[in-house]
């Protein structure tokens, strides 16, 4: 009789905890956050959209060297999904630099898209001295770069 009697109460308990479970975020739903995180970005590049403004987030997967030839852009690739990658060319001559930057590092971005066929380009990653483009930005290491 006693064994019934826990066992219904341990049944009664499990049932319980199980209606109340929620599962852990896992790698799914962080793709699910990137996705409607970059939802913006992903119709410019479907759409092939230039000249376009874009705010998103992604991780780095390559620092490249800085393109020198003009203005001086600091440059890296940025992951916004799992399989679309975007160049990221930030003016070092009108911001700062992003120090200590590597990959895996999450950037925030606001700034202009530009459509090619490697996945395309953002930037416009800072503000305009002139006052005629929309000023832009990049957030890395909880600092903002404009």
């Amino acid at each position: 009789m006693k064994q019934r009697v826990l066992l219904a109460a341990l049944l009664a308990v499990t049932s319980l905890l199980w209606l109340k479970y929620e599962p852990p975020e896992h790698a799914g739903s962080q793709k699910t956050d990137a996705v409607a995180e970059n939802q913006q970005l992903i119709k410019a590049i479907e759409q092939q959209k230039q000249d376009y403004q874009v705010q998103g987030a992604g991780v780095v997967t390559r620092v490249l060297e800085d393109d020198l030839s003009g203005s001086k852009h600091q440059r890296f690739l940025l992951r916004i999904t799992k399989d679309k990658t975007v160049l990221v060319a930030h003016n070092i001559d009108l911001a700062p630099r992003i120090k200590d930057l590597n990959s895996g590092d999450r950037v925030e971005f606001y700034g202009e898209y530009e459509w090619n066929r490697k996945g395309g380009v953002i930037h416009w990653t800072h503000s305009d001295p002139s006052g005629r483009h929309v000023g832009g930005w990049l957030a890395h290491g909880g600092r903002k770069y404009q």
